[in-house]
């Protein structure tokens, strides 16, 4: 195989001395392979493909992982944060957060989003993230201007959740102070960047799953397979799977085959009613084409998620054919 780039890679081990590793990128006839070996070790592949992006998204992934352990490459540039602006202040915030939890405050809050999630019928993320109670529990607010400066702890959900928040927060003591200015010289610079390196290895990890499932969605669609089966091999929610066949689509793929055989017990009047709607209404929202289409009686005795995906089925067939005809 030829090389088509190499770097060379150093971590201090526990006696001091210095283990050395090599990575590189090789080709051949279109065979793409990254390759990771460290010292006299034989090479271990981290990927082995046709696919650029796959590759790419491997050899990320690999690195990130590696630094994360404390290699640091000779060339360096690969992954690296720059200290300093708004974006890496935030991420520092996160950072110290999720390492300076208070686990009773966190666990208090857990049990308090919890409870509002069951009682609103909603995701408890929607309420809040884990990452939000990390740095709540880690900043200990307890005024609503404090709260306030939390990321991602906005006007809305303060209006919603804000009061009965801080009578938890108000139970526990800090020994830190708002602003939060001070966290970009109190975080250790070493901790900060194993903890940015543990970030992009998860975002790489999730890119090479998203990967696996498009080339799994790909090919099961294409041999015939059904929405049920398809949910069988992926294990994710038939609502999650649509949402990949829609961006798949809109990549050029073609659905048309599993559309018709989803879509082969629809009455043409039905399928006809649907199509006007879209002319009249537009398909961006869906909401106003069911109730027209189905009428609100119906939709009490049918499983709204079930015609919810008959509409983004039929919505794909038609937005190929509307762009079709403006070509």
């Amino acid at each position: 195989m030829q090389i088509v780039f190499l770097n060379t890679f150093e971590k201090p081990s526990d006696n001091g001395a210095i283990v050395s590793a090599k990575l590189s990128i090789c080709e051949r006839d279109g065979i793409w392979a990254v390759l990771w070996s460290e010292g006299s070790q034989e090479a271990v592949s981290w990927f082995e493909g046709t696919s650029w992006q796959e590759m790419m998204i491997g050899f990320r992934h690999g690195i990130a992982v590696k630094m994360g352990e404390g290699y640091t490459p000779v060339v360096d540039g690969m992954l690296e944060e720059k200290r300093g602006g708004a974006g890496s202040f935030l991420s520092m915030l996160q950072c110290y957060g999720e390492l300076h939890a208070k686990q009773e405050l966190f666990e208090a809050l857990r049990e308090w989003r919890r409870k509002k999630a069951v009682s609103e019928k909603r995701s408890a993320y929607l309420v809040a993230t884990n990452r939000m109670l990390w740095m709540i529990s880690a900043f200990v607010p307890f005024t609503n201007e404090e709260l306030l400066q939390i990321p991602g702890w906005g006007s809305q959900k303060h209006a919603l959740y804000g009061q009965e928040l801080l009578e938890i927060t108000l139970q526990y003591s800090r020994e830190t102070e708002f602003p939060l200015k001070w966290v970009a010289e109190k975080l250790e610079a070493s901790a900060y960047r194993q903890w940015m390196y543990k970030q992009k290895e998860a975002r790489y990890k999730n890119d090479m799953i998203r990967q696996q499932q498009k080339k799994r969605i790909l090919s099961f669609v294409f041999e015939g397979g059904s929405m049920e089966e398809l949910q069988s091999e992926l294990e994710l929610p038939r609502r999650e799977i649509m949402d990949r066949i829609e961006q798949l689509e809109t990549e050029g793929y073609d659905f048309e085959p599993l559309i018709a055989r989803e879509l082969a017990d629809m009455p043409d009047t039905e399928r006809e009613l649907i199509w006007e709607t879209f002319r009249q209404a537009g398909d961006r929202y869906l909401k106003p084409v069911l109730q027209r289409v189905y009428g609100e009686d119906s939709l009490k005795e049918k499983q709204m998620d079930v015609l919810y995906e008959r509409l983004r089925l039929v919505r794909l067939h038609y937005r190929k054919s509307v762009k079709q005809t403006a070509v």
